[in-house]
């Protein structure tokens, strides 16, 4: 897979733009890319393992660093930072964006889960 031909960081909007040489664009949620981190501790070390994140509606994104010319990592406000971003994970990230947002979020609803963080007491 080739590398992006363009990656913006929209700090404001909470968005990481993504252009490829083939003309394909996608605008990638910081939540939408912290539940779907590709590290272990999202992922699992197998598929049956997946851990649904929630409670991250409000994350930002603090800085994505390039790793080597096949991937970023993407550092998170909430101070996930391992998981490393290759170049097709987020090809495939942008083409799948509404099937695995839908499925996300039905996993949190079977769950009782919600992208709000909790509510601290008071």
């Amino acid at each position: 897979m080739s590398a992006p031909s363009e990656i913006r960081l929209k700090r404001a909007e909470q968005v990481l733009e993504i252009a490829w040489p083939d003309g394909a664009r996608f605008r990638l949620p910081a939540e939408y890319l912290r539940v779907e981190s590709p590290s272990a501790e999202v992922q699992g070390h197998a598929p049956d393992q997946k851990v649904i994140v929630a409670g991250r509606r409000h994350v930002g994104i603090m800085r994505v660093e390039p790793v080597g010319h096949y991937a970023v990592r993407i550092v998170f406000d909430d101070l996930h930072d391992t998981g490393i971003y290759a170049w097709d994970y987020l090809r495939s990230l942008g083409e799948e964006q509404e099937t695995r947002w839908a499925a996300y979020l039905a996993a949190l609803g079977a769950r009782g889960l919600s992208r709000d963080p909790p509510r601290r007491g008071g």
